[in-house]
């Protein structure tokens, strides 16, 4: 399998946050991944910070669903752990994760969703297994940050 790990390189925002978790796409999932440089719009700062995001493609015998629970599942196994504040949207199968001084967003698709080179990359070296479907996970990482204090009218 063809593991890719194209960086481009842009000054400010760092892909290092990224390689744990393309890391666990690839060996784990099997998925074929890229990782890209990126700002993150954090909603905790209310600042865009420096990091960086995955787009993995890979193939499944199961239902989107199902795949998304067992992705989450071995995260957990691989002993990331929830970031203490995370503001997600499980019923969209989006989850943040944490591993050392990386929080993640992992967000699992059935399709390509944002039309981008790194997404027509990643399906295009992806070889599909008799029965499998096709699906999509979007990774964004940026600096662990602690928990927020939230105002009781939030």
């Amino acid at each position: 399998m063809i593991a890719l790990s194209l960086a481009i390189s842009l000054a400010v925002p760092d892909t290092t946050h990224c390689t744990a978790a393309a890391r666990f796409l690839r060996e784990t999932q099997h998925m074929q991944a890229l990782i890209e440089p990126d700002t993150i719009n954090d909603w905790r700062t209310q600042q865009r910070l420096p990091g960086c995001r995955i787009t993995a493609a890979g193939g499944t015998t199961m239902t989107l669903r199902n795949e998304a629970i067992r992705l989450y599942d071995r995260l957990r196994a691989a002993e990331w752990t929830r970031t203490p504040d995370p503001r997600d949207a499980p019923t969209e199968s989006s989850l943040r994760f944490r591993w050392q001084q990386s929080d993640c967003l992992f967000n699992v698709t059935r399709d390509a969703m944002l039309f981008t080179d790194a997404e027509e990359l990643v399906n295009e070296v992806l070889v599909l297994k008799p029965g499998e479907n096709r699906y999509h996970v979007f990774v964004m990482c940026t600096a662990a940050l602690p928990a927020t204090v939230r105002d009781t009218f939030q």
